[in-house]
């Protein structure tokens, strides 16, 4: 039995337009993510297989483990990749390893059963500084809800260089925020539900990765050598990441026209509304290929960018709205990746 199968890859892809692709049912799609930068490593390959049964988000997602990785440049160095032992199907650049601008680099993967994939090459290109990052509230509606939805949306300043075409990636990094909750308020499990304060602990440091809900990516036909301020990320309320103190390091990378086309198709995949008058949903290839079969759907997309990265602290009371805080009523060390001690880092 045949079905189409939609796929979408958020953090890489390329230029090859996205076309509709029937696979036989149990068919497992290679996927490939991955991107080095001109940054200090370890950078991150990812592999995985995801079964075909509907869309990805209801199929399964098995990491590829025990392949050989290496990044080769266009002046033939090699650098070796390494698989993560406790996260396997990533594969991982030495530390000390860092792209340099202008280096042409391509991915090349040989699987345990000893097929052989390889990406197009990739120019790494200087990314300008981020001159400004500063935050804004965004109220959402909510359809048939009389409480909006609301967070924080993130803005970048920078000066676009001139006579070149440029293509911007933005991406956010680890989040930390100030956890409080209500140990005074603990309750026994059911069925006695008796009070049962306890006595510690009502601040915590959560840290979080907030899931990307939209992409941010720009090109500069409209802002070409001048100075521009730009949506870079957006950060969702939920009652209590700006009850305090929240932290975030955003990432702005340059990426190629073919990276840049890849993310825009995606993105308007993402977008689409859902209605039975939308356009079927599509398979978006990247710029991976197999060297064994040409044919084969291989999805994904291995990046080289510039990449330069800023951190902002908010302090959550000088939000003009926010969401009705929520009561954790239990020691804020049961959240996980909480800690009562601050990051080494810690400097609002």
């Amino acid at each position: 039995m045949k079905k189409y199968i939609f796929i979408i890859i958020l953090a890489l892809a390329s230029c090859i337009d996205p076309y509709e692709v029937t696979v036989e049912e149990g068919l497992q799609l290679l996927t490939i993510e991955g991107i080095i930068t001109d940054q200090l490593g370890p950078h991150n390959i990812k592999l995985t297989r995801s079964d075909t049964y509907g869309s990805v988000f209801e199929g399964l997602i098995r990491p590829v483990a025990g392949a050989t990785v290496i990044v080769r440049d266009d002046t033939g160095k090699v650098i070796f990749l390494t698989e993560d032992n406790e996260n396997r199907g990533n594969y991982l650049t030495p530390a000390s390893f860092s792209g340099e601008v202008g280096r042409s680099y391509t991915l090349q993967i040989q699987l345990s059963d000893g097929k052989v994939y390889t990406s197009l090459p990739e120019k790494l290109s200087a990314v300008p500084p981020i001159d400004n990052l500063s935050y804004q509230v965004e109220r959402i509606p909510v359809e048939g809800e009389i409480n909006e939805d609301s967070g924080v949306q993130f803005l970048v300043d920078l000066k676009d260089p001139a006579d070149e075409n440029n293509f911007y990636f933005w991406k956010k990094g680890e989040s930390v925020h100030v956890l409080e909750t209500r140990p005074d308020l603990y309750t026994e499990p059911p069925p006695s539900r008796a009070p049962a304060p306890k006595d510690c602990c009502e601040v915590c440091y959560k840290t979080e990765k907030t899931s990307n809900t939209a992409i941010f990516i720009a090109q500069d036909d409209n802002f070409n050598g001048l100075s521009t301020r730009l949506p870079a990320g957006f950060v969702l309320d939920n009652g209590l990441r700006f009850v305090n103190t929240f932290r975030i390091d955003i990432s702005q990378f340059s990426i190629s026209q073919e990276a840049y086309r890849f993310l825009r198709l995606v993105k308007q995949q993402s977008e689409l509304s859902g209605s039975v008058f939308d356009p079927p949903p599509a398979n978006i290839r990247g710029n991976m290929i197999s060297l064994d079969n040409p044919d084969e759907t291989v999805l994904g997309f291995f990046m080289a960018a510039g990449e330069v990265k800023e951190r902002i602290y908010i302090n959550g009371a000088d939000l003009d709205f926010r969401q009705p805080r929520k009561i954790i009523a239990d020691d804020c060390r049961v959240v996980e990746d909480s800690s009562i001690n601050p990051p080494f880092d810690w400097n609002p």
